[in-house]
């Protein structure tokens, strides 16, 4: 029996692999020591706790998007794979994210009431607002001497200068903050049209998810959810996520963005109303320059109004002579087919006097020979009549006869066309009847 001789590497590869399959991701607490930040951008430290420590490493991608300084000596909680670094044979964890120690509970706070907010219908697309795309007023919902209010005031004043504020101001961090945010939301719904205001952003620079909670809290989401205005959040940077976004009518990753949000139809208007006046400018250039080499064209055509007066005289002088001489050679030639006329018409008069003798005496002789010709039809139609009255339907009937029909109409010669409960009708002299079949041979 063979014996296997590992090598070292072969040996630290399988228990890598022994470790990532038996260990899925999973969080890990404890206090950060030994930390050192490489050159790379990967953080190396450890993580101990009263009896044990372990050696971590967090590589640049994850941790350059910590949104806090990590520093020896903190409790954090740990999102981490277990590995094992194979060119040293060391036991080791690699961090995907961390959070400062306790703060998985806000998490799990987060997420449930997220999930049961949802589960309302309080984030449903069909509830919400669109915003308005030329807004006369905005309303902002902040503290006073947030960094974040002065972002969005200097980026309407460069955007949209026109555009009016109406600043609602809130704590946005720490004990009570929520119902007074909440308030100031509900205050800006009621106030729409005491304030003028279309439009309502809540916002809040960036901060740890304890400085941010205020806008997870249950009373501001629904505030905003019920809110008469459309609302926009920008709260902390692109990478925080409130309970308040999903309840908002639109989300911007910050003030500032959220403040562009707002004024994106006035900036675009400004854009197209610069681009139109640069048109508007060309044309009217285009226009002036065609006109004046149009005056220049009419003024060389200007003749003095006293020689073109002189030269209209003399042409209705000349038009007048000959239309003078062109009506009086009409005149003549229509006398001359007139008098032609007069002539042939005399001619070709006819005799009425002999017409109407002929006319008379035609109309005297047509008249006998229709009254002859009339009597003798009468004549014939009384001989045929009293010829066809003998053979006449009629003259059968009435002498005790009758016809039968079938209850299609058709006629019946023989009683094979019938049968015992047939309807048949009966046509006599005067009248008809129906009748039923009891019997047919």
């Amino acid at each position: 029996m063979s014996i296997e001789i590992l090598t070292v590497a072969a040996l630290n590869s399988r228990a890598r692999e022994i470790l990532q399959q038996h260990f899925p991701l999973l969080w890990v607490g404890g206090e950060v020591s030994n930390l050192t930040r490489a050159a790379s951008g990967h953080f190396y430290f450890s993580l101990k706790d009263a009896t044990a420590q372990v050696r971590c490493v967090m590589f640049r991608n994850r941790a350059q998007v910590l949104a806090w300084r990590l520093e020896n000596g903190q409790q954090v909680e740990a999102q981490a794979l277990v590995t094992l670094y194979e060119a040293r044979g060391e036991f080791q964890l690699n961090i995907e994210g961390l959070r400062r120690a306790g703060v998985g509970a806000l998490y799990e706070a987060y997420a449930r009431l997220r999930l049961q907010l949802e589960t309302e219908g309080l984030f449903a697309a069909d509830k919400k607002l669109p915003l308005p795309g030329f807004p006369r007023s905005v309303g902002i919902v902040t503290s006073p001497q947030a960094a974040a209010l002065r972002d969005v005031i200097s980026t309407l004043a460069r955007r949209a200068p026109h555009l009016r504020t109406v600043l609602y101001p809130v704590p946005v961090q720490g004990d009570g903050a929520a119902q007074k945010i909440a308030a100031a939301i509900a205050l800006a719904g009621e106030r729409t049209h005491q304030d003028g205001i279309d439009v309502l952003l809540v916002v809040r620079g960036g901060g740890s998810i304890e400085d941010l909670w205020a806008f997870n809290e249950e009373c501001v989401v629904r505030a905003v959810a019920a809110c008469r205005l459309p609302v926009v959040t920008g709260i902390g940077h692109e990478t925080d996520f409130c309970i308040v976004d999903f309840a908002a009518d639109q989300r911007a990753a910050t003030p500032t963005a959220a403040a562009e949000l707002v004024s994106a139809g006035w900036f675009a208007a400004a854009d197209q109303l610069a681009a139109l006046g640069v048109a508007l400018q060309r044309a009217l250039r285009r226009s002036l320059e065609a006109r004046m080499q149009h005056l220049d064209l009419m003024a060389q055509r200007l003749v003095h109004p006293g020689k073109r007066l002189k030269h209209q005289r003399e042409t209705a002088a000349h038009l007048a002579t000959r239309l003078k001489s062109a009506l009086a050679s009409r005149l003549r030639q229509e006398a001359v087919v007139l008098e032609n006329q007069r002539w042939r018409l005399g001619r070709a008069r006819p005799a009425t006097q002999t017409a109407a003798a002929h006319v008379a005496l035609a109309e005297q002789r047509l008249g006998s020979a229709v009254k002859c010709h009339l009597a003798a039809l009468q004549a014939r139609l009384g001989t045929l009549s009293a010829a066809l009255a003998p053979l006449s339907p009629q003259a059968t009937l009435e002498r005790g006869y009758s016809i039968v029909r079938d209850s299609h109409g058709a006629l019946v010669f023989t009683s094979h066309q019938l049968a015992s409960g047939d309807t048949i009708e009966l046509h006599f002299a005067k009248g008809w009847a129906h009748a039923h079949v009891d019997t047919s041979e």
